[in-house]
Parts: structure tokens; sequence; C-alpha cells
């Protein structure tokens, strides 16, 4: 969005439908609270709609006959495609005005998600996956922008509150209703079951949003070497984020080329920002010390957040053997006490500075990783409740003070481009912080994994006995001598494997409990704003 105020500006801001005169500023009626509403609920189902998807890969990838790796395109063509959208979604609101934007995006979704559920073939529904991370990735910034346009100053936090949720519950409910959709009706259920909210979204914001005018001259003056820089060098990157540890990073030539292009385009993308005049995104906001130090708190949000909604259902998984349903319900632990916890902070925000609020989220955040660096391979669902439930805790105090540190500040002409930079670098840190974590958690399982195995010497007392029972255990099942040590050795390295995995996730929650702590940092940089009255 430019970066100077124009009547398209005023055009293209959310408003609600006319609610007659109204004496106090600060007094919201309730057509506009469930305007709001169906604003987030679009935010809500654009980040449920991967995190559901996810729960259910396989099953798709064996429908579309499709190999693991090329299945996990389904998940990169919607992540790819969202990313690349949320910058520029500011711009196109400018252009096309807001409800009429919102509205189009909304039934094109719908329209797409259907599609996804019809998909013939691997390819056909790559393309319906990008459609809807097209049209998906809008209703996050228009969200966004909604509560920062439609509330007064003093009723953003709440609105904040009610995003906040968005970002955190779809990541923690995804893969429950994603298993338990797929299981009882097949994973077409999956996104069938999203036409129905978002039809209901689609519903409030054409009885709630005003008609805006358009502006298609700005089409004719667009940005758009600036835009096809961003949208190459982004979509480039996500890919590599994506593919990088299956095809083991710069030694793969794939992975090499998409990073050369990838750099030079986004460094291509920020050379034209900083030079235009009128800038389709305006990057000068990271100029401003509070939105600078917000948006790299919450590219460690992204890490936490979807990092480690990546590594437990994968421990889970792979050393319990646990299904996408009882994954969910381990998970929801964390969703579950946030929904407390909001009303709490948005109480505690009225008096208490926002960056203690905020330190006190990230180090709750920091602590429930710190808990998991000790586990064990008979740590299940009993032994991850409490750091699952403090996580859940401490999400508000991170998610809802920093939307407001991180927009306190921005002029109402700003808003698309404070919202498109603010998204998009967190939805880049969970990306990047997954891409990092998987490798990590490969490397670190290679170190274990050598130790283990220089420990396990045929002289080794401990293992001679560990081996020589169970080398009993399969004679007395009926196995010959040679195929009882078989087996033995077989179970031994079974062990030992499992082990260097544990070891290795412990090493994960430590590198995101320590990120968080480090985080601290930035919010220690932060001015002091006034605790909102409302």
């Amino acid at each position: 969005m430019s970066g100077s105020a124009t009547g398209a500006d005023r055009e293209s801001a959310p408003t609600a439908a006319p609610q007659g005169n109204n004496a106090d500023a600060d007094t919201v009626s309730p057509a506009t609270w469930l305007t709001v509403f169906g604003g987030v609920l679009g935010a809500f189902i654009a980040v449920l709609n991967i995190h559901i998807t996810n729960a259910s890969l396989k099953d798709i990838q064996g429908a579309l006959s499709a190999t693991l790796q090329e299945g996990s395109f389904i998940s990169t063509a919607y992540l790819t495609a969202e990313v690349v959208v949320i910058p520029i979604t500011g711009w196109l609101t400018m252009v096309f005005g807001l409800r009429r934007y919102m509205l189009w995006n909304t039934a094109l979704f719908i329209g797409a998600t259907i599609l996804c559920a019809m998909a013939w073939n691997l390819e056909s529904m790559l393309v319906f996956r990008t459609l809807a991370g097209l049209t998906g990735g809008t209703l996050i910034p228009l969200s966004f922008a909604i509560i920062l346009t439609l509330l007064p100053p003093s009723k953003q936090p709440i609105g904040m509150g009610m995003f906040a949720l968005t970002a955190t519950q779809a990541p923690t409910i995804g893969p429950t209703v994603g298993g338990y959709l797929t299981e009882a009706f097949g994973w077409q259920a999956i996104f069938y079951l999203q036409i129905v909210p978002t039809s209901i979204m689609f519903l409030i914001l054409w009885r709630g949003l005003a008609k805006s005018a358009a502006n298609l001259s700005l089409l004719k003056k667009g940005d758009w070497s600036g835009m096809l820089a961003m949208a190459i060098g982004l979509g480039a990157m996500i890919i590599i984020l994506e593919e990088g540890e299956r095809k083991d990073w710069l030694e793969s030539e794939f992975i090499l080329r998409g990073t050369i292009l990838a750099l030079f385009c986004l460094a291509t993308f920020i050379a034209i920002e900083l030079k235009r005049a009128d800038p389709f995104i305006n990057l000068r906001l990271l100029a401003r010390r509070n939105f600078f130090l917000s948006n790299l708190v919450g590219i460690v949000l992204g890490l936490g957040l979807y990092g480690s909604v990546f590594v437990m259902p994968l421990y889970l998984a792979q050393v319990h053997g646990y299904n996408a349903m009882q994954i969910g319900l381990v998970m929801m632990w964390v969703g579950l006490p946030q929904l407390v916890v909001v009303p709490i902070v948005l109480r505690l925000m009225k008096v208490v500075d926002l960056r203690i609020l905020l330190a006190i989220g990230a180090f709750i955040f920091g602590l429930s990783c710190l808990l998991n660096i000790h586990m064990t391979a008979d740590y299940a669902r009993d032994h991850l409740l409490w750091p699952n439930v403090l996580r859940g805790l401490g999400m508000p105090f991170i998610m809802v003070p920093l939307n407001v540190i991180a927009t306190a500040e921005i002029e109402q002409e700003q808003v698309g481009s404070a919202s498109g930079l603010f998204n998009v670098l967190r939805n880049l840190g969970g990306a990047v912080g997954i891409a990092v974590l998987a490798t990590f958690l490969s490397m670190r399982q290679q170190f274990h994994s050598n130790h283990i195995v220089e420990s396990l010497s045929a002289y080794n007392p401990f293992t001679i006995e560990r081996l020589q029972g169970y080398q009993d255990y399969f004679a007395q099942l009926g196995a010959d001598p040679i195929l009882a040590q078989e087996q033995a050795l077989r179970a031994v390295d079974a062990i030992a494997r499992r082990e260097s995995y544990v070891m290795a996730y412990n090493d994960c929650f430590y590198f995101m409990g320590a990120a968080f702590i480090v985080s601290l940092g930035f919010i220690w940089f932060m001015k002091k704003l006034p605790a909102p009255s409302h």
C-alpha cells in the first residue's frame, strides 16, 4: 500500500453498514462486532485449511496415486500461494474495494475447496490447492485490517484477542478434526466441512460491510515489477523450505538454483519498494522501532507455534505410533486454556504494561518447551499434558499484546501494509522454523545415534546382558539360535534408534525454548505504550 494517504485508501477502508448517529465514538454496535467476527472467522478458516489437510495427507496421497514426495506438494501449493498473496492484499483492496474483494475471494475459496474434494488426480489437486491458497490467504490480512479500521482504538485489543484465537486454535484443533473426519467419513469430508463456516462468513460480511468504490485506475500505475519480484522470491523460498530437507539442501542443484533465485528476487523486491514513491507495500514501516521489534518477536512466535505443532505430532506418531485422532486429543490441551486466558489478558492490558504481559507470555511458552527436553520413550499423553497446558496459557499473553504493540502507532492509510508485513513475516517464521527444525532433528538424531552405537560394544556387560535376554526371549517363542540372535540384534538396534530420536526431539524443544528466551531481549527494547482503556 502506498506510503501516503489517498482518496482510494479511505474509500477502500473496511466500513460497517450504516448505524446511525452515535455520540460515543468508543461505542461499537452489535452489527459491527458481528462484522468483525465474520472477518476473524475468515482468518480462522484460512489457517485451519492447511492444518486440517495435513492430518489426512496420507489418505489423499493414496487416493490420488501420489508418492510421499509428490503428496508433499499438496501442502506446499497452498502455503506458497498464501504467502505470496498476503503482502499484495492491501493494494488489491484499494483497487477493487474491500467489500467486493473480500466477498469474491470468499466465494472463490468455497469453490476451490469444493473442487479439492472432487480432485481426480494429483495435478488437479495441486491446481485447486493453489487457487484455495490465493483466495484463502487474503482472509488473514483482511481480518486484521477490519479490526484496525472498524473498531476504535479502545476496542481494538478485544478484536486482537479474537484474531489471536484464530491463529492459535486452528493449528491446535486442525489435526483432531481432520483425523476424525478422515477416519469416519473419508478425506473429502475435510473439505466439505469448510463450506459451512465459510458460507456463514460470506453472509455476515455481505450484510455487514458497506459498499466501497473501486479504483481500477491504480492498475495502470501498479508496482508490477515489485509484485512480480516478491511473488517469485517468496514462492521460491517456500518451496525451498518445504523441499530442502528431503533433497539434502544445497547438495541438490534444484535447491541451490532456487536459493539463488529467491535471494536475487527478494533483494530486487526490497530495492524496488524502497526506491518507489508509491510502493504496493510500505517496507519503511520496519524502520519504526516497535513495529520492527514486534515482527522479530512474531517470527519467533511463528517458530514456536508452528514448530511445536510440527514436532509434537511427529514425536507421538514416530515414537508411540499414535494416529491423527490420538494426536489431536493430546494437542487439544494447547488450545483449551486459551479460551479462558484471552479474557484475562484483555483485562490485564488495562493496568499492566503491554511489554510485561508479552514478556510473561514469551517466558511461559519458552518454559513449556524446556519442560520437554528430558523426555524418554515412556513420555506419552499423560506426561505431555502439563507442558501443553502451560503452552496454551502462555500463547494469549504473546499474541494479544504483540498485535496491539505492532499496530498501536500505525496510521489508517498504512493498515494494509502493516497487516501484510506482520502476517507474512509470522508465517515465514513458521515456515523457516519448521524447515530448520526438520533439518535439526535429522542432524541431532544422527549425532545421538552415533554416540549410542559407540557405547554398544560387544564387550560391554550391559549390552551382552541385554542381547542375551532378547535372545532367550525369542528362543522361547520358537526361534532357532541363529534366528533368535538376529532378532535380538534387530531389537537392540530398534531401541537404539528410538532413543536417538527421543533425544533429538528433546533438542528441538530446547531450540524452541531458547528462541523464546532470546526474544525477551527484543521485548526489552520496545517503546512503552499506554495501556488501552476499554
